[in-house]
């Protein structure tokens, strides 16, 4: 099979030049904010039920113009409107962050003349000397780089993780700037504070920008492996790793999406599944060590080595603190046995909320939370496929939003924990993967606490 020619668009690596960016969007959203509202004072058809009270920012035709800007920023900003995707869904309607959700897929590349700047900065303006073959169309392209097939001189094959231009440097300033053009254009509700969640953001930016960490990363989830044969992650090559360019083997395999295909099995899918399931909770609860950016591009199908899972990614990668890590595990058994006081207890003590919180929002807050331990409390197997769980989620969120009025974000330090649970949910559901997440959960979840009375 060919590979698809990706689009490419010059990055802004400047200061001002991305702040003008994010102001050109924020006024694109007031635009369209103002366009929706006069169609709406109009009466048009599309005065559906639950229309007027819905903001007229938060529309399908500004989520296309916010993804659109984003995808062609990259590097923080894009990488916030990721989170936003999956935190989003508790308080933006389920088109946007629809939209949203494409984020997570691939973004333009940077055109040859960045790519090869970068690489005559970071090895030499004769760095072509280092290797035998060099691809410049990306195998894959991201928020915060690309990555490149090469030979090394000496005949290493290698997958080349190459960062763009004035990433690093400009994350608080994208970060602060994106969150507040989101405020002015009212697409984040006034009401919630996410100043913890951007600081989180902001810390977790600055360690994936960092390409050296992340070889640090590689070398500690390697070991951590050892003994999972089925799973592999790529061996880093110091003599060409910087900051900013990232030489690890290149894994030979298919997007693991692509198990979905009837060529597949439903046994395959489900053994891939079991897979994600079971590297998860070792990851939660045995390592406290989590790859927290579950994005499917960044698993490979090994076929040539046996159907191994390859992971290709660890910029992300998050140390759990003990405390977090035990009061999940308390929170999977409380789910479990129906417990709805153990619940509201570890919520109150995670910090979902506070004592102060009406009765009705704290029972709503509840209600999500017995909704997110949905697979690991079911009896047998669990069918991701069939499950409608992303919805009942979306919808019990807007509702304790928009309804009960509770817009207090999750503690910051769960945010990529979130997006582990959610993400490893989703990928597995896209494979239509059948799991006894119980049976898996069973040994681990046994050393834990039990809840307070």
């Amino acid at each position: 099979m060919s590979k698809q020619t990706r689009s490419q668009s010059r990055i802004p690596s400047g200061a001002l030049e991305r702040l003008g960016r994010i102001g050109w969007m924020a006024g694109e959203l007031a635009v369209g904010g103002a366009v929706e509202k006069a169609r709406r004072l109009a009466g048009r058809a599309g005065e559906a039920a639950g229309e007027a009270a819905t903001s007229v920012f938060l529309t399908a035709a500004n989520a296309e113009r916010l993804t659109r800007r984003l995808s062609r920023m990259r590097g923080a900003a894009m990488k916030l409107g990721q989170l936003l995707s999956l935190e989003g869904d508790d308080f933006l309607p389920p088109e946007f962050s629809a939209a949203l959700a494409r984020l997570r897929a691939d973004a333009d590349a940077m055109p040859d003349a960045q790519l090869q700047r970068i690489l005559a900065e970071e090895w030499s303006p004769r760095w072509r000397e280092r290797l035998r073959a060099f691809d410049p169309e990306p195998l894959a392209s991201a928020s915060i780089g690309q990555v490149h097939a090469a030979v090394a001189a000496d005949g290493r094959e290698l997958a080349l993780k190459i960062q763009y231009p004035g990433v690093a440097r400009s994350i608080d300033s994208d970060v602060d700037n994106l969150a507040t053009a989101l405020r002015l254009s009212r697409i984040l509700p006034r009401d919630v504070d996410i100043t913890a969640l951007v600081g989180e953001a902001k810390r977790q930016l600055r360690q994936e920008a960092d390409y050296r960490a992340e070889a640090t990363n590689l070398a500690r989830y390697g070991a951590l492996l050892a003994e999972e044969t089925d799973l592999v992650v790529p061996r880093v090559h110091e003599d060409l790793t910087t900051s900013r360019i990232l030489a690890m083997d290149r894994l030979r395999g298919m997007p693991i999406e692509d198990l979905r295909g009837a060529e597949h099995s439903q046994a395959r899918r489900d053994q891939a599944g079991t897979l994600l399931y079971r590297l998860l909770l070792r990851e939660l609860f045995e390592w406290r060590f989590v790859q927290s950016d579950p994005n499917p591009a960044n698993y490979l199908w090994l076929p040539e080595r046996g159907g191994r899972i390859g992971l290709v990614d660890l910029g992300s990668a998050w140390t759990v603190p003990p405390a977090l890590s035990t009061g999940y595990a308390r929170m999977i058994r409380a789910a479990q046995e129906r417990d709805r006081d153990a619940l509201r207890g570890l919520a109150l003590e995670i910090g979902f909320f506070t004592e102060a919180e009406r009765s009705d929002r704290a029972e709503g807050v509840v209600d999500l939370l017995a909704l997110g331990c949905e697979a690991f409390a079911h009896d047998g197997v669990y069918d991701f496929g069939r499950s409608d769980l992303p919805a009942r989620l979306r919808d019990a969120g807007l509702d304790l939003a928009f309804r009960r009025g509770f817009l207090r974000p999750p503690p910051a330090e769960t945010m990529f924990l979130h997006r582990k649970l959610a993400g490893t949910f989703l990928l597995c559901a896209r494979l239509g993967a059948r799991v006894d997440v119980r049976r898996l959960a069973g040994p681990l979840l046994e050393s834990a606490p039990a809840a307070a009375a």
